[in-house]
């Protein structure tokens, strides 16, 4: 019998032992999405014939004692802003309605290679514009852990996926948190590499200096399996780092022990206080008690240019996407809408009603903001000052990691929002990127860990820990001693307290 909580190194090792075949546990995860994602929301695209079929090859694999790889014959959920070949991609926008790509992203070339069947694409904020995945032109996707509260986003279908037993593993992208702070209002393990670490070929670009995918799982070990499957150098892509991926799965290994003896810890000032929940600031200095306990050493340090970070994000990143987004002119592929009443309307006329149709309210505030910024007489006064303020927070990460090997704070300053609370308040919902942007600005690794439940709704909060670029491996070894000590306080993975979703309905 499939145990959809175990995790996904427990089913690679159940397969590896012949105790369950890929068939078994994809179908499980398949049957699982039909009982509950009516509820949940997190697929856009289920690929049952596909991902047995996958699953099938990966039997036969094994059985000839050929494993593509660790994870060999695990199922997986893709974000939807990931190019899969003959699988529908569409950002979760009507724009790209249909559109089927004839190649995969290397992310997706690298999973299917080493062997793990692809369950479907999850839901997210259209083009990845927002904090909550209540911006997909299909639907809002719910929070396992409350079906009236946001999943978080822009990638909330993944986090939700892997928090509701859909999926043991699930790709993630995060421009600025849209990995993390999923992760942390649902219960899960969110990883946003070192930028380039992982390639960007295939993945529909919002902001290309931003843009990184990474792994979303149940636990840390979980995502060092996936993370050096994914990562590594890609040709094709400018921006991918020719160097060899640090050995992730040791360090989650090394940190499962709980030792942080001679690891310096450094709480970042300006990532807590004002607008940061009590319960959610409670479980942030517990979490930060339970390192002192175990050997690590921590000082506070100061960063006092990311209370502009959130500023120079939203100027940086709209300029970013007006451009990227330029390319969706219902010319060349997508949908295309005729203006009504006109016969022999001119291309322009066409670009503009298919664009009026096609993208939501979200986008095209982002679009003309972005583009406004970049505008005659406006590129210096917007768009270079915000550049010139992203040098000075990557410098203010240089001089914290002279003091500290890593820094930690919360990962988001709430726990889960409900549904529709802050739609008619764009501010307030970009709020809830305060604590992850600085990372995506400075391009530096970080991972969310749960680390309790908060508030008086007893909804999940994560702990979030930041390392300098390309060192990865010590995110994973403070996350993975992390979660094993609070795991041990609980009694099990937080997970373990979300209620089943059997027999839901909202």
């Amino acid at each position: 019998m499939v145990d959809l909580r175990e995790t996904a190194a427990g089913m690679a090792a159940a397969l590896a032992e012949g105790r369950v075949t890929s068939v078994q546990l994809t179908e499980a995860h398949l049957d699982r999405i039909a009982a509950v994602d009516g509820d949940v929301h997190a697929f856009l695209h289920v690929d049952r014939d596909g991902a047995l079929a996958q699953a099938a090859a990966s039997d036969e694999r094994r059985a000839a004692g050929g494993a593509a790889s660790t994870l060999d014959g695990v199922p997986i959920a893709v974000k939807d802003v990931m190019a899969t070949r003959g699988l529908p991609t569409t950002c979760g926008s009507r724009i790209l309605e249909g559109w089927v790509p004839p190649y995969d992203a290397t992310v997706v070339e690298r999973l299917r290679a080493a062997g793990l069947p692809i369950l479907g694409k999850t839901n997210m904020d259209e083009f990845a514009m927002g904090s909550s995945t209540e911006h997909s032109a299909y639907g809002a996707t719910h929070n396992p852990w409350d079906l009236d509260r946001i999943p978080g986003g822009s990638g909330g279908g993944s986090a939700a996926a892997v928090a509701a037993f859909e999926a043991p593993l699930a790709i993630g992208t995060d421009t600025g948190g849209s990995i993390r702070q999923p992760g942390a209002v649902t219960g899960t393990v969110g990883v946003k590499p070192t930028y380039g670490g992982v390639s960007r070929y295939g993945l529909v670009a919002l902001a290309n200096s931003l843009d990184q995918a990474g792994p979303v799982t149940r636990t840390v070990l979980d995502a060092a399996l996936l993370h050096e499957i994914i990562g590594g150098h890609d040709p094709r892509d400018s921006t991918s780092i020719q160097q060899p991926v640090p050995s992730l799965v040791d360090a989650a290994r090394e940190g499962a022990t709980g030792d942080l003896r001679g690891v310096r810890i450094g709480v970042v000032r300006e990532l807590g206080g004002e607008g940061y929940q009590d319960g959610v600031l409670a479980r942030f200095r517990e979490s930060v008690d339970v390192m002192v306990a175990a050997g690590a050493e921590v000082v506070e340090v100061s960063c006092p240019s990311f209370v502009h970070a959130l500023a120079a994000y939203y100027l940086i990143l709209p300029a970013e996407a007006s451009s990227n987004l330029a390319k969706f002119d219902a010319m060349r592929y997508g949908l295309r809408v005729l203006p009504e009443g006109d016969p022999s309307p001119s291309a322009e006329e066409v670009m503009r009603a298919t664009r009026d149709a096609g993208f939501g309210d979200e986008v095209k505030r982002r679009i003309i903001l972005g583009t406004y910024a970049l505008s005659s007489g406006y590129y210096d006064a917007y768009y270079g000052q915000a550049q010139k303020v992203r040098t000075l927070i990557t410098r203010d990460f240089d001089a914290a990691f002279e003091h500290a090997d890593v820094l930690v704070s919360p990962t988001a300053p709430t726990t889960a929002f409900r549904l529709g609370e802050k739609l008619d308040d764009p501010l307030a919902m970009y709020l809830n990127d305060l604590a992850t942007i600085p990372a995506n600005l400075a391009g530096v690794p970080g991972i969310s860990v749960p680390n309790g439940l908060a508030g008086e709704d007893g909804l999940p909060s994560g702990l979030q820990v930041l390392a300098p670029a390309l060192a990865d491996d010590r995110v994973y070894r403070v996350g993975a001693a992390v979660e094993a000590l609070l795991e041990k306080e609980w009694g099990g993975p937080l997970l373990d307290k979300a209620p089943s979703l059997e027999g839901a309905s909202r």
